[in-house]
């Protein structure tokens, strides 16, 4: 693989990168629930210190007892992961589907993991005069030859949401002439309606769905890895004898039991979302020339090409004010036009907005 293709899989969220002019990064690249870790996740972790002297548990027991009470999903169709982007790994790698097809734009390791096992990828370019929804029977007319069909619900990063029955439907259409679909729904923790999209629950009916999801997002612990999956059980079979046997550290697992029980933090999230995202979506349909891909979770696609603006010269000059933004022009679908902002609270998203209307100045007069 080239080193430009390489760079395509550049993701956000790169903190660790000396020079920001505040001291810290202002970091809206990567989509992270910005209330920071729960009080239960801390002391779970702290709780769980000195079990790290063992093995942590190969079958992951207690957190699929959590996840199961808590998505009303069976034990035996569960899989856990570190992080979800593992399970797309262990998925394309157990199952070897020979083509993929990508509804595109979307996150880059779904392409990643497919290449990593050898698989040709096929792109299913969204329409951006259409907003980049997805048209089911565009994709179902171009599925053809292909082993996987892999869909984001919402879709990163667009936002797309993807109805229940119209995932259903397609996921019945592909398994009639022997295709897989994966979905993966690591954002739907961030809305109070998920049950309207989620499809979780159907994979025990259906052999040729996997339903992966994040922990790490939605729980804002993304540097501990936590992730699952939801499949028929031969699938979840497949799937756990293709991974490491103690893929999921102790500390992970004990995160997540915690992280599941917190009621008050999930609802604390879900009213936090649904106060700041619509405010940041407002602010930014006021700055002239921006399109704003209206948000259905916690990040928002930008298009600027009616600013004058460049992505990669934007993304730079932000930094340069210790704002880290995703340069979207290496997703395949979009180019330098494109944008996306993860969405925080209202005073860092105030000191963004300020940023981000200083340097589109900068760009059309400077």
């Amino acid at each position: 693989m080239n080193s430009g293709r390489l760079e395509s899989f550049v993701h956000g969220g790169d903190v660790y990168s000396a020079g920001s002019p505040l001291g810290y990064w202002l970091d809206f690249s990567a989509n992270i629930n910005p209330l920071g870790l729960s009080e239960r996740v801390k002391q779970a972790i702290v709780d769980n210190i000195e079990g790290l002297v063992h093995y942590p548990d190969p079958r992951g027991r207690a957190l699929k007892q959590a996840i199961s009470a808590s998505y009303n999903l069976s034990e035996r169709s569960v899989v856990l992961g570190n992080g979800a982007a593992e399970l797309f790994y262990v998925y394309f790698h157990a199952r070897r589907p020979g083509r993929v097809l990508l509804p595109v734009p979307s996150f880059s390791e779904y392409e990643k993991s497919a290449r990593s096992a050898g698989a040709e990828i096929k792109y299913f370019y969204l329409q951006e005069q259409a907003d980049f929804r997805l048209d089911f029977n565009r994709l179902q007319e171009a599925m053809n030859g292909c082993g996987t069909v892999v869909l984001g619900n919402p879709n990163n990063p667009t936002g797309e949401l993807l109805g229940r029955e119209a995932v259903e439907a397609f996921v019945r259409a592909a398994g009639a002439v022997g295709i897989d679909v994966m979905v993966d729904e690591s954002f739907l923790d961030f809305r109070w309606d998920r049950h309207l999209y989620s499809v979780a629950d159907l994979a025990v009916k259906y052999d040729n769905l996997l339903v992966v999801s994040s922990l790490t997002k939605a729980f804002a612990i993304p540097g501990l890895r936590l992730g699952y999956g939801t499949a028929a059980e031969e699938l979840v079979k497949k799937l756990d004898f293709s991974k490491d046997t103690w893929n999921v550290n102790s500390l992970a697992q004990a995160a997540g039991v915690a992280a599941l029980a917190d009621v008050g933090y999930k609802n604390r999230t879900l009213d936090f979302i649904n106060e700041n995202v619509p405010a940041m979506y407002s602010e930014l349909q006021k700055i002239k020339g921006l399109k704003v891909y209206k948000p259905s979770v916690n990040f928002v696609l930008l298009n600027l090409s009616g600013c004058g603006a460049d992505s990669w010269q934007l993304a730079e000059k932000m930094k340069g004010r210790g704002v880290l933004i995703r340069d979207c022009s290496n997703y395949p679908g979009l180019d330098g036009r494109f944008v996306r902002l993860a969405v925080r609270g209202r005073h860092e998203n105030e000191l963004m907005l300020n940023v981000l209307r200083e340097c589109l100045g900068d760009e059309k007069h400077g």
